[in-house]
């Protein structure tokens, strides 16, 4: 067994300080993952840290040299604010690396000293990290790391730009809509109530909705609220998260969007990690605890214990019924030729640019499927207004 796969096997996951609903640990790598969903800023931050780690340790300066460089430069960009309690990410990331500077200049090995801060360096990026360490090409491992996470925050950010603009655009037609029929529709349709004539339907269903609305509106916001909580509640569950993300890969026009997404980053993770040297089982570990998609990420357990016993990567993910053919006929391929990594890598570039094509048709089709939807339901209060006054004009 070598230095590295030794190291990586037998490492024990760190910890955090943060307990779960039941009061036990939370895995780093757990933790590291709802970090990231939750702060992609931060990503960003890491990604320019790293590149800039890189670049000096490729101009020739020793390692410590270069952290201490990293913190001076941390300490000098402008400070955005972390949170509404105070704090800036700059702050708050000089002082990680001048304790990962502090511990490097006492003898510890770079990998030893980011990995006492899991909730900013992930295991991937340590287990890389120990890798270029070990065979000397840390400046390398360094960029092919800065280059991911660069890749990563465009694609979740192209998908959260394709997710969120028609979402908006939703939540403020369905507030227009709530608005016109509590507070405008009732004191229109009041002065066809006094006049006490036959209403066509369009309006008697109108004033219906209205009044239900205004009599319910505290319970219907309580319920909302309470289902809201809920579904968050369940969500932080282990079963919850699990079926959650099955049927986010079901859900029609985005599921395949989620899927090609997860293939992408998992891909890329397994291709850079195998270039640096890692084995095969361990980059299958390191990858599985930086997927998001936990259906996905547990579809991995079982391609471990098949490789282990001596099956292809190839035929393990075949068996997954998980992924597309292509993926593993591409791996298979590079299995042949003895360049497994290019096979992966040409897999995520290949997805990377389908996720991108994805978003922008979403957006396209997405956008005038709400306004038109939108419309509609106005055309329709407004139609249900109208229909009693033409009505009285032409009794008048």
């Amino acid at each position: 067994m070598s230095v590295v796969e030794y190291n990586l096997v037998n490492s024990k996951p760190a910890r955090t300080h943060r307990t779960d609903e039941k009061g036990g640990f939370v895995d780093a790598q757990e933790w590291t993952y709802k970090r990231d969903i939750l702060r992609a800023v931060r990503a960003k931050d890491l990604c320019r840290l790293t590149h800039q780690l890189s670049t000096l340790l490729r101009a020739g300066l020793p390692l410590v040299p270069a952290l201490s460089a990293i913190v001076e430069q941390l300490q000098e960009i402008p400070q955005r604010p972390l949170s509404l309690f105070g704090g800036s990410q700059g702050t708050r990331l000089a002082k990680i690396m001048q304790q990962v500077t502090n511990n490097v200049n006492g003898g510890s090995t770079l990998a030893d000293a980011l990995k006492k801060h899991p909730d900013v360096f992930s295991s991937l990026f340590v287990n890389m990290v120990a890798a270029g360490e070990i065979s000397g090409t840390l400046e390398e491992v360094l960029q092919r790391l800065a280059e991911m996470i660069e890749k990563r925050v465009h694609l979740i950010s192209k998908v959260k730009s394709a997710i969120a603009y028609p979402l908006m655009m939703a939540v403020v037609a369905a507030g227009v809509v709530v608005f016109l029929l509590s507070f405008v529709v009732p004191s229109i349709t009041q002065i066809f109530l006094e006049m006490n004539q036959s209403l066509p339907w369009p309006t008697r269903l109108l004033i219906s909705t209205s009044a239900f609305i205004q009599t319910y509106f505290i319970l219907i916001a309580i319920t909302v609220c309470a289902i809201f909580f809920g579904i968050g509640a369940w969500l932080r569950t282990k079963q919850g998260r699990l079926s959650a993300d099955r049927w986010k890969l079901k859900l029609p026009l985005f599921g395949e969007l989620f899927l090609r997404l997860e293939i992408a980053h998992m891909a890329r993770t397994l291709g850079i990690l195998l270039v640096s040297g890692i084995p095969i089982l361990s980059a299958l570990e390191i990858a599985k605890g930086v997927i998001r998609n936990s259906f996905i990420a547990a579809a991995l357990d079982p391609v471990k214990g098949w490789v282990s016993k001596g099956d292809t990567i190839a035929n393990a993910i075949r068996k997954t019924k998980l992924f597309p053919p292509i993926v593993f006929h591409i791996i298979a391929t590079g299995q042949i030729s003895g360049n497994i990594e290019a096979g992966l890598i040409n897999i995520a570039d290949m997805y990377d640019s389908e996720v991108e094509m994805t978003t922008k048709t979403l957006t396209s089709l997405l956008e005038p499927a709400i306004l038109l939807v939108m419309g509609i339901i106005v055309g329709f209060i407004v139609l249900a207004v109208l229909l009693p006054i033409f009505d009285i004009n032409q009794v008048l």
